[in-house]
């Protein structure tokens, strides 16, 4: 199966897919917030042009388990994907997805520019891959 993993942000969604199988995530575009519509446009047509069966979403978890504006917005923003797609969608906890992506661009030589420049990416790798290595039933339907 090929997931599309999205990573959720107040300014960029970085967004990673799957290989074929479903094994491991790659990096695949940041996308920036222009109009609703816009953005959903553009998630739709790298679901059709990449074969896409399932979405992964990042679900930011505070600590203290109360949900913030920030996890309530990524709710919403499922819920708006969910009208428009006819495919599975899940939910991944990102705890901590964005400093292992920071670590992970560092690791690789990349400046601090080039780490803002594929940090959402990277993110959204981290949560896809997370979510490969998870039993099937833990996973989240969202």
């Amino acid at each position: 199966m090929k997931y599309l993993a999205i990573d959720y942000g107040q300014k960029r969604i970085g967004v990673a897919a799957s290989d074929d199988g479903g094994n491991i995530a790659f990096p695949r575009i940041t996308l920036h917030k222009t109009t609703k519509d816009m953005l959903f446009a553009q998630l739709l047509d790298l679901i059709t042009k990449d074969k896409i069966e399932a979405l992964v979403v990042g679900l930011p978890v505070p600590d203290d388990g109360v949900e913030n504006l920030t996890t309530k917005q990524v709710r919403n923003f499922t819920e708006s994907l969910k009208r428009r797609v006819e495919l599975p969608i899940f939910f991944m906890p990102e705890t901590l997805s964005s400093f292992a992506a920071d670590q992970s661009l560092r690791s690789a030589g990349l400046y601090s520019q080039d780490r803002n420049k594929y940090s959402d990416q990277a993110a959204a790798v981290e949560i896809l891959n997370s979510f490969l290595s998870l039993p099937s039933e833990r996973r989240i339907k969202a």
